[in-house]
């Protein structure tokens, strides 16, 4: 399959920037930069690796799975189906962080409520050299992403343990969650490498997308210590919900990402 040829695929297919995501595949299997692929000659085995790439990615399974890798905070996080893939605007979650404790060298306790590929917590923990953390995740095959990603880039500074937020045994000094958000009527409407193949359970927030907001609205007073602060994500249009549903916290803002859409909720324990 030529490059011409899998653009065309794709493009069929209705995928974003066919020709992009056609080279992107096509350096993965070569392991050479995109500029070279151009130029590049693949060799029969790496032909054939490449058309069941492409192909996978006509059916619009999303492309870090068909690769295993996704970069977040400047770092890369295996991720595989069965983990929710980290995007752009959580980043707004770490830079948040950064401005609430702007000596990296403080020592912190973290938490990461529902870690997923475990991308958060280990990014803050990468910005917090004498800090240690833990993430918890319910999902077995999340967990094992988070795990293995843990040990891979940052090591013994973060405990990923398997089962639900209610385990977790505070105080901490930041405790970062990006729970379900998304009102449960509306995943099929998402494009299809989400609704298809993301898991449901990182994504369905329930009938009105607050569901996790409720749990962590009770969680969160236990967990944080005196002057410890939350960082969580939500979605569109849930700002407004977020002072009536954490009222035994000090909601200090709600910071945007970089399109400027209400991303991170900060908020703070007395």
């Amino acid at each position: 399959m030529t490059l011409d040829e899998a653009t065309r695929l794709l493009a069929e297919a209705g995928v974003d920037n066919p020709r992009a995501d056609a080279r992107l595949l096509l350096a993965h299997v070569l392991g050479i930069s995109r500029d070279q692929t151009l130029t590049a000659t693949p060799t029969q085995d790496q032909a054939i690796q490449f058309a069941a790439m492409v192909t996978r990615r006509a059916e619009r399974e999303p492309f870090a799975y068909i690769t295993g890798h996704k970069e977040f905070w400047s770092l890369d996080f295996e991720v595989g189906p069965g983990v929710l893939i980290p995007r752009p605007d959580t980043e707004t979650l770490i830079e948040e962080a950064l401005r609430i404790v702007p000596d990296r060298n403080t020592p912190l306790r973290i938490a990461d409520l529902g870690a997923g590929s475990g991308a958060i917590l280990i990014a803050a923990l990468k910005e917090f050299p004498n800090a240690n953390g833990v993430g918890f995740e319910s999902s077995g095959a999340a967990f094992a992403f988070a795990a293995a990603n843990a040990a891979q880039l940052i090591g013994a500074r973060a405990q990923i343990q398997p089962g639900d937020w209610d385990r977790a045994q505070g105080p901490f000094d930041l405790v970062f969650s990006n729970p379900p958000y998304i009102p449960s009527h509306q995943i099929e409407s998402l494009e299809p490498e989400v609704a298809r193949y993301e898991p449901r359970a990182a994504l369905d927030g329930g009938p009105d997308g607050l569901g996790a907001y409720r749990a962590l609205a009770s969680l969160l007073p236990a967990l944080l210590r005196p002057g410890g602060h939350a960082l969580l994500e939500i979605g569109l249009g849930q700002e407004s919900a977020m002072a009536l549903l954490f009222q035994g916290l000090e909601l200090l803002r709600i910071a945007p990402d970089l399109s400027g859409v209400p991303r991170c909720v900060i908020l703070r324990k007395p």
